[in-house]
């Protein structure tokens, strides 16, 4: 998820970080574990991409309280309990702070003071607090503010407004009456014995002078607020999954929260979409969103729906080289802070070689899953510029193979999904020069053309199917001749500027085996290459074989795993289940992974280190690495898709389930998934499985019944 301007190095914000992430829709907090935002960092309450406030400090008898404990029991709320420090001469503590913080388009926190004590006592409160309204990308990449906050009290609230074009503000309100100051909220407050006071405290983002519509309700508990209404209104909506192997249930359950709070619904309300990640990623991103969406459908077919229809408007219409959009492409990300179009050439920014392709085969998948024909009816002319996009501006030699040159020397050099400037590299470490020709955006390029044909078929263009699916077995035939490496046992990563090989052995194969584009021949072989202690650290399949010459376990992408492409390479390792040695390796990297869940508290990151598992016993955290994370969430629902061999046809009346559950799952069941206008249970154990809720005229297909 690498953008335009990531050459900097941002705070240990990752999972074995300091940093405590609270995130709902596009706004998310990062602080200590006292809750304090602290200036100087990476610190800060987001709003729409800019950061709204760069200090909130509490003070309790003028010192930092000293902290316990940690709690997140959702996404976007935090529980940061501490004490007083204790009084000179004792060792114990006898007042309780405790500071409860809910982010919902703003933040709201409240501040209990408990006393432990027979004897009332007397506490002073302060709440330090500043905005430098800095755009996140100067803020990810440790960028000095260039702007900062003008301060003022009206009517005993706390006003900042950035002083560069007082656009962006915040308003910082409290209750219990304090004493209001620029830049502190203070309270002198008298805690009964044995008792406890409450104090509140709101910061509500302003754009143009108006508050941003309030979310927040004062005195709520968290169980009633917009968020927890929101999240409880997602679950509701969506199946419930359930296992009886522990921490692959953690692990659903940290999903379903986390994709929760990363949902967004467009202004115009109807079209959800995930955003990327906290705390950089915030916003829509077409391979992630697209990815992620695709990962969820067990979950919820509307997601991909709402994603597709979002990209589809943002899709490109015209050549312009500062932003790279080309009619028909799918955006990378969009962006709406300050400093948006100095960072990207403008607020949307298309640099993605992939997204385009995902678009199309998304759509074909959703479909299947039983979205709205008219919706996806709606979307295939988008469809249909994408793949003009590919054939055309995609291809810009015309040799059949999607390749990709940024246009200006603003533009990611590399624009896969492995797409920091030197993630594609060869055996000897050599890094590729443009354009460039990734082996997985080819397999992407043939689901999407084998999806589009039965899109045809369903509306009635035979002809228009024959040709995608007759262009689907040129590429085919193209692919395996230019990128099998037959002494390795490999496809070649890319090919490079020459049309040679970039011959590393990395995990990007593993997307080939997902869409199925590689012949039987080819597949027992990369099983072979993907199983080696080279490619299998223990916790997951690294992106980079050792024994190549970049290879870093501490890299962002020569060496490290990633939960979402461990979780596709185990999907296309389960599509070719009749190859040998497939389950085994799909079953040993999927309890690679979730042992690495457990680790991390069921919350997989965005990435880790790639260490051998017999070197480190618990994954080694990457410290920027995004958590929660769009697809690194949605990697858990994915393996169970893939072990339960679910495939669903809505239009055809067709459920495929062919389970090959690992034995130490125990059963898997599914519950309430809508396929189309029914709901269905899907309950299996091993490889039997049992499915309730469909009749006539539908066909379920199980090995008992094949």
């Amino acid at each position: 998820m690498t953008t335009a301007l990531n050459t900097g190095e941002s705070a240990s914000i990752g999972p074995g970080g300091d940093t405590v992430t609270l995130v709902e829709g596009g706004t998310f907090c990062l602080s200590d574990r006292r809750g304090d935002i602290r200036e100087g960092g990476s610190h800060g309450l987001f709003f729409r991409d800019a950061r709204v406030l760069s200090r909130l400090e509490l003070r309790v008898d003028g010192r930092p309280p000293e902290p316990l404990a940690v709690h997140t029991p959702e996404a976007f709320a935090g529980q940061f309990v501490m004490r007083r420090g204790p009084r000179p001469g004792l060792a114990d503590s006898t007042l309780l702070v405790v500071r409860e913080r809910l982010i919902a388009d703003g933040m709201r926190e409240t501040v209990s003071l408990h006393n432990l004590d027979d004897e009332a006592t007397v506490v002073s409160i302060e709440l330090l607090a500043d905005a430098d309204f800095s755009d996140l990308f100067s803020v990810k990449e440790g960028r000095a503010a260039t702007s900062g906050a003008e301060m003022s009290v009206v009517d005993d609230e706390l006003v900042l407004h950035d002083r560069t074009d007082m656009v962006r503000g915040v308003r910082v309100t409290a209750s219990s009456g304090p004493v209001v100051a620029p830049g502190v909220l203070s309270w002198r407050v008298v805690v009964p014995p044995r008792q406890r006071r409450e104090l509140e405290v709101v910061a509500q983002p302003t754009w143009a002078h108006q508050s941003v519509a309030s979310r927040f309700r004062r005195g709520e508990e968290l169980e009633d607020s917009a968020p927890a209404r929101k999240i409880e209104a997602w679950r509701d909506t969506t199946t419930t999954v359930e296992t009886a192997h522990p921490i692959l249930m953690q692990a659903l359950n940290r999903t379903e929260s986390d994709l929760g709070a990363l949902l967004i619904d467009d202004e115009a309300g109807g079209r959800p979409f995930v955003a990327a990640g906290a705390p950089w990623y915030m916003t829509l991103f077409g391979r992630d969103s697209l990815l992620t969406a695709w990962m969820a459908l067990p979950l919820d077919v509307g997601l991909s729906v709402g994603t597709l229809q979002q990209l589809a408007e943002t899709q490109g219409r015209r050549v312009d080289p500062i932003t790279e959009e080309q009619p028909g492409r799918i955006m990378h990300e969009i962006r709406r802070g300050p400093a948006s179009a100095d960072a990207l050439g403008g607020n949307v920014y298309y640099g993605s070689v992939d997204a385009t392709l995902l678009f199309v085969m998304l759509l074909a998948e959703a479909w299947r899953w039983g979205a709205d024909e008219a919706a996806v009816h709606a979307l295939l002319p988008a469809a249909d510029a994408a793949l003009e996009w590919a054939e055309h501006y995609g291809d810009g030699d015309g040799d059949g193979f999607v390749e990709y040159r940024r246009a200006t020397d603003r533009g990611l050099i590399n624009q896969g999904w492995k797409d920091s400037f030197d993630g594609i590299n060869d055996a000897a470490g050599r890094v590729a020069d443009a354009p460039v020709a990734l082996c997985e955006v080819q397999a992407y390029h043939y689901a999407a053309l084998l999806g589009r044909a039965e899109l045809a078929e369903e509306f009635d263009d035979p002809a228009a199917a024959a040709r995608s699916r007759a262009r689907a077995e040129r590429l085919r035939q193209r692919f395996v001749d230019a990128f099998w490496l037959p002494e390795q046992g490999w496809y070649a990563v890319a090919l490079d500027n020459r049309k040679h090989p970039v011959d590393a052995l990395t995990s990007n194969v593993g997307h080939c085996l997902w869409t199925g584009i590689a012949p039987d021949e080819h597949a027992e072989r990369l099983v072979e290459a993907l199983a080696s202690d080279d490619m299998d650290s223990g916790f997951g399949l690294r992106t980079l074989a050792t024994t190549m010459g970049a290879y870093n376990p501490m890299s962002y992408h020569n060496g490290s795993v990633w939960p979402h492409d461990t979780a596709i390479a185990i999907a296309g390792l389960m599509r070719y289940a009749h190859v040998r040695g497939a389950v085994t390796l799909a079953e040993r990297l999927a309890t690679g992974l979730l042992d690495a869940a457990g680790a991390f508290g069921g919350r997989l990151p965005e990435l880790y280190c790639g260490f051998a598992r017999a070197q480190f016993a618990s994954p080694v955290p990457y410290p920027t690495s995004c958590s929660p994370q769009a697809w690194a969430s949605a990697a858990p629902l994915l393996l169970v898709r893939s072990f339960l061999g679910l495939q669903p046809h809505v239009p055809q009346r067709r459920l495929v389930v062919s389970p090959r559950l690992p034995r130490d799952w125990g059963h898997v069941a599914l519950t309430d998934l809508r396929l189309g206008d029914v709901r269905v249970q899907v309950r299996a154990e091993g490889d039997v499985v049992k499915v309730q809720g469909l009749g006539e005229p539908w066909q379920v297909v199980t090995p008992d019944a094949k």
